[in-house]
């Protein structure tokens, strides 16, 4: 009804977006760490590192569209809303660990994967192929459980549970 009269609340719009594009990243690390990965066990070396280049090249882009969505949303939010003081009271510190896994992932998608994950997985593979699995899919239990304690506490620190 507003979009007709022309009374978008872009903060809204913002919000919409931020939680979309949490939800495909989340999810795909999900899907990666709890499907993707420990199938990948059952195969030889040449096959699960075929795979997991295939699958990554395909799945990479889509991440750091996902990624770049959530900062983009997130940071209209805080200029919107004029939240920037939050990061100064402790009572927000959920927004800190937000802020502080997105930066990780965003290293990890724009710098480490593309310029050294992808040589360490492909040498390792080669020399340890059992290790390096464990070791991909321990990172990526890792990356998993700091998301989803972000997720859990955003929402349960936006509700007022903190």
């Amino acid at each position: 009804m507003l979009a007709r009269l022309g009374l978008v609340d872009w903060g809204v719009v913002a919000r919409a977006i931020h939680v979309l594009a949490v939800v495909v990243w989340i999810g795909s690390v999900w899907l990666v760490t709890m499907v993707l990965l420990p199938g990948m066990r059952r195969k030889r070396p040449a096959e699960w590192v075929q795979e997991f280049d295939a699958i990554e090249h395909r799945f990479a882009p889509q991440a750091r569209i996902a990624v770049l969505l959530v900062l983009l949303s997130g940071l209209y939010m805080l200029y919107h809303y004029d939240l920037w003081d939050r990061f100064t009271q402790g009572e927000y510190w959920w927004m800190d660990l937000m802020v502080g896994v997105w930066a990780l992932f965003a290293a990890l998608l724009f710098i480490i994967e593309p310029f050294v994950f992808r040589h360490v997985v492909h040498k390792g593979a080669a020399r340890a192929p059992k290790a390096t699995l464990a070791l991909m899919l321990w990172l990526h239990r890792v990356m998993l459980m700091l998301s989803l304690l972000a997720v859990f506490a955003a929402v349960a620190g936006s509700h007022g549970l903190f």
